[in-house]
């Protein structure tokens, strides 16, 4: 599969089915910018400041979550259980389908 099928949800709602190379290694934040969605991802990818935290919506068994990551969301606002760091979802097969819901901006 050369692209991926994911839905975000932005923080009015409104859902965005976008599509995403799976040959570019890509993650979900950068995705999320190159379709102009309300994402900063002020870090740049590195787990170092939640701006692109978004909440799991599917039933999607994503890798476990690293250190860096968790030490991120500890540090976040809005944390849910199904919370994740969009920078660390990364573009691949696994993720078809997938729908994400962008975290409220702190």
């Amino acid at each position: 599969m050369e692209e991926v099928k994911v839905t975000i949800i932005d923080r009015e709602g409104e859902q965005h089915e976008l599509v995403a190379p799976t040959d570019m290694s890509m993650n979900i934040m950068e995705v999320c910018k190159a379709y102009e969605l309300p994402v900063l991802g002020e870090c740049g990818g590195m787990a170092m400041c939640a701006t692109c935290q978004c909440y799991l919506e599917s039933d999607h068994e994503l890798p476990e979550q690293s250190d860096a990551e968790l030490d991120m969301l500890d540090q976040a606002f809005f944390v849910k259980l199904n919370s994740r760091l969009g920078c660390q979802i990364h573009v691949d097969d696994s993720i078809d389908g997938i729908v994400l819901r962008l975290a409220p901006e702190a």
